[in-house]
């Protein structure tokens, strides 16, 4: 059985910065894509990082680039998303998620998907 585990989430002001982590098991880690998405209430979840299985591509939307880094270590796999420079707009839940197709950033392309972890940055 699949599962993502998120962790690293919390309360933090303008400005400060929080690093994420997701431990899969049951999965090939190696072999996925992995992705971060968020999701605030009343919105719809947003595509926020990618990286390929080789942690050799990434890719981020502007709304986030310059400030989040996503990293992964296969060997203990795991995915991390390190968010700089935060901003209240940043609040809302963070998903991890893996997927067998490359450079997608579309959450329909995502099959597994953790439980979220809480953000709040407060201004």
């Amino acid at each position: 059985q699949v599962q993502l585990v998120e962790s690293g989430g919390g309360l933090v002001q303008t400005g400060g910065s929080l690093r994420l982590s997701c431990a899969d098991s049951g999965l090939t880690f190696s072999s996925y894509t992995m992705a971060w998405f968020r999701q605030a209430p009343g919105k719809e979840r947003e595509f926020v990082a990618r990286i390929n299985y080789s942690g050799t591509s990434t890719s981020y939307p502007n709304s986030v680039k310059g400030r989040f880094t996503v990293s992964r270590d296969n060997t203990k796999s795991t995915v991390y998303l390190q968010m700089n420079s935060l901003k209240p707009d940043d609040t809302a839940v963070y998903y991890c998620a893996a997927s067998q197709f490359s450079y997608v950033t579309s959450p329909r392309d995502y099959r597994y998907w953790g439980q979220g972890t809480q953000v709040t940055v407060s201004s």
